[in-house]
């Protein structure tokens, strides 16, 4: 294990935005942080969490796939990519790091989807042990420890410092390139600090909240228990929580005339909109209960269903932070299974 000193931080940025791009994340005029390309005298942000998690690295909100050019009857493919940039994402809590796990299943399986993965090989993650975890969190529920988070590299803060730990060769080879600021450290102080927050998480209003009840091979137990009317009855349809969301995946693919070619572009979608999949023949989830249910059950059963037994809910708490009506994954977990 490595350590940096404290007034060491920005000069490690520094190093590292010389030979690849950095994001991490920066506090807002509004209130909120988010991720940032940084800059000299860029600071990182002492919060929790930033709104949006880091899956905007890898599977952003809009892009370009490709462009047509038409000549005649002749139709020309450009490939428009252009994302073969290294770069740092720094900052990324335990939660935001294992969506990751879940992307991948999506992404990465055949066929392969070349956008994400390309973004996959270039990036490397720079993960922050929490300190202060907050009400709304739950990552435990889903087996992630928010006092030893994954990634390329993992970060603790100390009383006097950074504690570094590379756990990937593309971990090794970024800190290897700011070796001259590292020296050599025990893991007494991570110990100390791992040992703080995890008694901070025992305590928190979630603490108890368990997966009991959810879980592969309950499609028929839980899809029409009548529960779901009264927990879709408030839901605005909004797409707030699915927007926030670090796993979520579902995406619309149009065409844009430009009037000198087609454009044709990839842009995240919500299960909770009423137009969602809708088809020539119809809306496959004409009202607002099947739309809450299909969002809660693919995160609670069906996802595991297809993938080990692996939930599409990394207990982030942003959905609980954000819904403008309260009406979370954590209510229908404790209504329909779930124990608080």
């Amino acid at each position: 294990m490595k350590k940096l000193a404290l007034a060491s931080l920005d000069k490690f940025f520094e190093t590292v935005a010389a030979s690849r791009t950095l994001y991490l994340p920066v506090d807002t005029e509004k209130g909120y942080s988010e991720y940032k390309k940084w800059a000299d005298g860029t600071k990182l942000s002492k919060a929790l969490n930033t709104l949006r998690s880091a899956k905007d690295f890898f599977f952003p909100q809009t892009e370009n796939l490709m462009d047509f050019k038409l000549s005649g009857k002749a139709i020309e493919v450009i490939d428009t990519r252009s994302e073969t940039e290294d770069f740092v994402v720094f900052g990324v809590r335990a939660c935001d790091a294992a969506s990751f796990g879940v992307l991948d299943r999506v992404f990465l399986q055949d066929p392969v989807d070349t956008y994400y993965k390309n973004r996959r090989e270039h990036g490397i993650i720079v993960t922050m042990a929490c300190t202060k975890p907050a009400e709304t969190c739950f990552c435990h529920t889903f087996g992630i420890d928010a006092a030893a988070p994954a990634g390329d590299v993992s970060v603790w803060e100390t009383a006097d410092g950074y504690c570094f730990e590379a756990n990937t060769e593309k971990g090794e080879a970024l800190m290897n390139s700011a070796s001259s600021l590292f020296e050599d450290t025990d893991t007494a102080a991570v110990e100390e600090q791992q040992a703080k927050t995890r008694e901070i998480l025992k305590k928190l209003p979630l603490a108890n909240l368990t997966t009991d009840g959810f879980g592969r091979g309950l499609t028929k137990e839980l899809f029409n228990r009548p529960e779901w009317q009264k927990l879709s009855e408030s839901c605005l349809g909004c797409g707030t929580c699915t927007f926030v969301c670090p796993t979520c995946q579902c995406y619309d693919i149009r065409d844009f005339d430009t009037g000198n070619g087609i454009k044709r572009f990839r842009c995240w979608d919500s299960c909770m909109y009423s137009d969602f999949t809708k088809m020539s023949a119809g809306q496959p989830r004409p009202t607002q209960l099947e739309r809450f249910r299909q969002r809660f059950m693919h995160k609670l059963v069906y996802f595991p269903d297809n993938n080990d037994g692996m939930f599409s809910c990394v207990g982030c708490g942003r959905c609980l932070a954000r819904c403008p009506i309260s009406m979370n994954i954590v209510k229908v977990m404790k209504t329909m299974g779930g124990k608080n």
